[in-house]
């Protein structure tokens, strides 16, 4: 195997594994999520460290794996330089970026959080937002499988 052909493929490999890791993390969070029905503060701060846990050592590696891997795959193949679909799925790329980070933040704020848990209804809107914004990251996730398998026929013609 030629070493152009070994980097293509070690990218892609690396690229999938992002891919299981983001979606199994995002997946992780919002059972956290759904699962906390109230109850004691203590359990309420243990759910909240395993989902800053999960969003730091999961997510964000992950997330940085894909977008790295996924930007030097555009680069290396010619073929994805005038697709269409992988500069879609590029700047979808980006932009879970930018909302992970959001959550990860979201995720440091127990305190505020914690605060919340004196009012049941403060705490479950918070909950359902974040709900929320775990379900719109999963679904940019799906929609880029799907481009990456159907790979619409969109050319970017950049001048």
């Amino acid at each position: 195997m030629d070493t152009v052909r070994f980097w293509r493929r070690s990218l892609k490999a690396l690229h999938e594994v992002g891919a299981l890791g983001l979606g199994g993390g995002l997946a992780a969070c919002l059972v956290i999520n759904v699962a906390f029905r109230g109850g004691p503060s203590e359990s309420f701060v243990a759910a909240r460290e395993s989902f800053d846990a999960i969003a730091r050592l999961v997510l964000v590696p992950s997330l940085a794996a894909i977008l790295l891997t996924g930007l030097l795959s555009i680069a290396a193949t010619r073929g994805f330089h005038d697709a269409g679909w992988a500069w879609v799925k590029a700047l979808l790329g980006v932009s879970l970026f930018e909302a992970t980070l959001l959550t990860v933040g979201a995720s440091r704020r127990k305190e505020d959080l914690l605060a919340a848990t004196a009012d049941p209804s403060l705490l479950a809107n918070l909950l359902t937002a974040e709900r929320n914004t775990l379900l719109v990251l999963i679904g940019i996730c799906i929609a880029n499988i799907v481009l990456a398998v159907w790979r619409p026929r969109m050319m970017i013609t950049i001048r």
